[in-house]
């Protein structure tokens, strides 16, 4: 049986009949050409748009407006992790985003899926396989993958989704700035990397402090670990 536990999703997710246009965010040239091929073929798109990285991304749906659903590599060359939904999910509120990976570690499926994924797929699925789960899950179901056991009590996934929506409202400034504090860079470091005043980078750490709820920049750092915001494991 595939994937843990499906629950149906409340008017999020269109129908498959209603996927008509889809963004794939992937950095390797090769793996994003034959997914788009796969997927032109297997539901007859007309159009499947393509992005090597996060920023290209978001700079697309801005460009080209909101695709009907997203397929999202784990790692890419500017952001790893959750960071890449929760970025996505300030663009695309009630678009659905399933994560694509060579990782099946249960802890960094369970954070995607925190973050709001739809569903989070192997890179090594057949093409039927595939195409079988994204059906699903443009169909409103959670898919992850075989053998994945969430093994977190509903009060905890609550609890870290509620902390992904704290960071999806991080700028994108702000968010580039919690990544160098996790890194464990000092403001004056952050101000040199970014070209901005130290006086805006103290701005922007009040800011983010209060938006996720933390009083020192080592509980920022846990939290954001927490959720596996800025690594893949």
């Amino acid at each position: 049986m595939t994937a843990a536990a499906m629950r149906a999703q409340p008017t999020r997710a269109p129908t498959t009949d209603q996927v008509r246009e889809i963004l794939i965010v992937d950095d390797h040239p090769l793996m994003c050409d034959a997914l788009a091929l796969t997927l032109k073929i297997s539901f007859g798109l007309k159009n499947v748009r393509t992005a090597r990285s996060l920023a290209a991304a978001i700079d697309d749906i801005r460009s080209q407006g909101l695709p009907d659903a997203v397929i999202l590599d784990l790692n890419l060359p500017d952001a790893r992790g959750a960071e890449g939904i929760v970025a996505l999910q300030r663009h695309l509120p009630n678009v659905p985003i399933t994560m694509i990976s060579a990782d099946l570690d249960g802890q960094m499926i369970r954070a995607a899926m925190a973050a709001g994924a739809q569903g989070y797929v192997s890179k090594s699925l057949s093409r039927e396989a595939l195409v079988d789960s994204l059906r699903r899950m443009w169909n409103g179901e959670y898919v992850t993958p075989d053998g994945y056991e969430p093994g977190t009590a509903d009060a905890e996934d609550e609890a870290r989704a509620e902390l992904a929506r704290r960071f999806a409202t991080l700028t994108p400034q702000q968010m580039r700035i919690l990544r160098l504090i996790c890194l464990g860079k000092a403001n004056k470091e952050i101000s040199y990397e970014l070209s901005i005043a130290e006086a805006t980078v103290k701005t922007h750490i009040t800011a983010i402090m209060s938006k996720i709820n933390a009083r020192r920049r080592t509980q920022a750092v846990l939290l954001a670990n927490s959720v596996r915001l800025f690594e893949a494991g």
